[in-house]
């Protein structure tokens, strides 16, 4: 493999030199490159050279086989369904640029990409875009699938960064898509062979992955509330939404990261001491439970001090909304043998408690004494609210 000729000092006058310099001392003269590249980079090679001891050689990536496919097909049905508007948005994105989609599961395996036809230069494309092929570090190496696979974190990897030497043709950035668990579900990868990137893909994959992970965890959600929230009302229904599920006993069970930022708490899934919602929202559930009648969506100053906009909704077990729907749909035509929905009177009873204590700013007190009835019977009628 031929090597960029190098600066005499250690000051390089382009990425080029400055990621064949870090090779030099890292590969032959066995001095770790801090700074030159990044921290994530490093430590992919040091696991790398531990089980393949010759960078030079080519990456092989293993055929794909219809069990296979099958196989991590049917295993990832969730994240294919989550994924599957954004995967088909990024085609349209990505149509103009040399960059490919590649959506792989938890392990790297790819279970979606927006490959189509190899352009004229590609060599890699055609074989590494496969359903099935596996982009795992241990694998094909460096790569910022792989290094996201085994993190869980974002990452890019440019050019000669790649550990083996015909991989490093290409151009990559992943970012992460986790579950209700807080566990890492799947990788969204933007690959360029042969062509840097003409824009800032880390930036692109962050974005779709953040909105195939916002559906993957609202598909997720059985018997959940979930807060959708912003500083911004019009920032609800975009990547930058801020998501948590809420559990019918008060606790937050799942924030996804804007969540946390915004609420002030760490990750929260696949722990057992669950955040209060009364100390993070500022309301019982039962209060904020009665906003997920609400239209539009509701101004709520949290306990500290920020003041965001809320739109909640209940789900079940089929991941549907339980209450008012987010967006209101056109009422479907009459049909020639409509279907009796009778209406209980605890029904009745339950819904004029809801939309008393919405009337009543969540607040429960006032709303008892409006409707002349115990506080008791309307915390109960809202913990039926989802069933």
């Amino acid at each position: 493999m031929s090597t960029p000729s190098l600066p005499a000092n250690p000051f390089y006058a382009s990425p080029e030199q400055r990621v064949a310099l870090a090779r030099q001392r890292f590969f032959e003269d066995g001095v770790r490159p801090s700074g030159m590249v990044s921290e994530a980079v490093l430590q992919s090679w040091s696991r790398c050279l531990r089980s393949n001891p010759d960078p030079d050689k080519p990456a092989a990536f293993e055929p794909v086989t219809p069990s296979r496919v099958h196989g991590v097909l049917r295993a990832n049905r969730e994240l294919l369904e989550a994924a599957a508007d954004e995967m088909e948005r990024l085609r349209v994105t990505l149509a103009g640029t040399s960059s490919t989609a590649m959506l792989t599961d938890a392990q790297g395996v790819i279970v979606g990409s927006t490959f189509v036809q190899a352009r004229s230069h590609e060599r890699l494309m055609p074989v590494s875009t496969r359903v099935g092929v596996n982009l795992a570090e241990e694998a094909v190496g460096t790569t910022a699938p792989g290094i996201t696979a085994r993190t869980g974190q974002a990452s890019v990897v440019l050019g000669a960064e790649h550990f083996f030497g015909n991989v490093q043709t290409m151009h990559c950035a992943a970012a992460p898509i986790r579950n209700v668990k807080g566990q890492l579900a799947g990788v969204l990868d933007l690959s360029s062979e042969g062509l840097p990137f003409g824009f800032d893909a880390a930036s692109v994959v962050a974005h779709y992955a953040a909105e195939i992970e916002n559906r993957l965890l609202c598909a997720q959600s059985t018997e959940h509330l979930v807060a959708r929230m912003q500083i911004s009302p019009v920032l609800l229904d975009t990547p930058m939404a801020a998501l948590a599920g809420i559990t019918g006993d008060g606790r937050i069970d799942w924030v996804n990261g804007a969540a946390g930022r915004l609420l002030g708490v760490g990750a929260v899934a696949g722990t057992l001491d669950k955040p209060s919602v009364e100390d993070h929202f500022g309301l019982p559930l039962p209060a904020l439970a009665s906003l997920s009648t609400a239209t539009e969506p509701q101004a709520l100053r949290l306990p500290n001090g920020l003041t965001l906009w809320v739109r909640l909704e209940w789900r079940a077990h089929d991941g549907r909304q339980r209450l008012q729907p987010a967006h209101p749909t056109a009422a479907p035509a009459p049909s020639a043998e409509p279907a009796l929905q009778p209406v209980t009177l605890r029904e009745t009873e339950r819904q004029t408690v809801v939309r008393v204590l919405g009337e009543c700013g969540g607040n429960v007190s006032k709303a008892a004494r409006t409707l002349g009835v115990s506080r008791g019977l309307i915390y109960r009628h809202l913990r039926t609210a989802g069933d």
